[in-house]
């Protein structure tokens, strides 16, 4: 199915992008203040990828009857949103904490659609 490759893609994307999230900021605690502004871009992104994989997992959803994709998709979608703001708000005590749940969820989810096949389920 279509739909299925299209959401392991986007997640294959999230786990790109979020990675890069923790070398940004050690590159910016290390000294290179340019590693903020990447840390900033990486986090548009990662957002961005993840929003559009909440879109993916609704369509797998609706025509593979499979929930699980979408309801981890919006859990990753709404940690990754807190932390977010957690961070543009100098909120590290919970920003990073947050961060590094979201990357092992966002791993756990690449697992878990890479590792079962996302078939249609019979009504």
């Amino acid at each position: 199915m279509v739909s299925q490759w299209v959401l392991r893609g986007l997640v294959s994307a999230h786990l790109v992008a979020i990675a890069g999230q923790p070398v940004f900021a050690g590159v910016y605690l290390s000294g290179d203040f340019d590693g903020l502004r990447m840390h900033a871009v990486g986090a548009n992104v990662t957002t961005s990828v993840g929003y559009l994989q909440v879109i993916a997992a609704v369509v797998v959803w609706v025509r593979l009857r499979q929930s699980w994709p979408f309801v981890a998709s919006l859990a990753v979608v709404v940690g990754e949103t807190v932390q977010y703001f957690a961070g543009t708000g100098g909120a590290l005590w919970l920003h990073i904490p947050l961060g590094v749940m979201t990357v092992a969820a966002v791993v756990m989810l690449f697992i878990a659609v890479w590792r079962q096949p996302l078939v249609r389920r019979h009504a």
